[in-house]
């Protein structure tokens, strides 16, 4: 039986200007608070930290050290 990638956490390469998946899935948490991000609502992350942020201002205060 196949297993379904609904509630799987995906794995993912971010780059520049987008990302690239390495593990299917449809969210990936928030590397601060936790909170799952649905892929297709993803917008912030850090290409240098390999890190996911669920919205502008929390990717600004991990950037800053906060």
């Amino acid at each position: 039986m196949l297993m379904s990638n609904s509630a799987r956490a995906a794995r993912l390469h971010y780059m520049a200007n987008g990302f690239r998946v390495l593990a299917p899935g449809d969210h990936v948490p928030c590397a601060v608070s936790g909170e799952p991000i649905p892929l297709d609502s993803l917008r912030y992350w850090s290409v240098e930290r390999q890190e996911p942020y669920a919205s502008a201002e929390i990717a600004t205060k991990a950037m800053q050290g906060k």
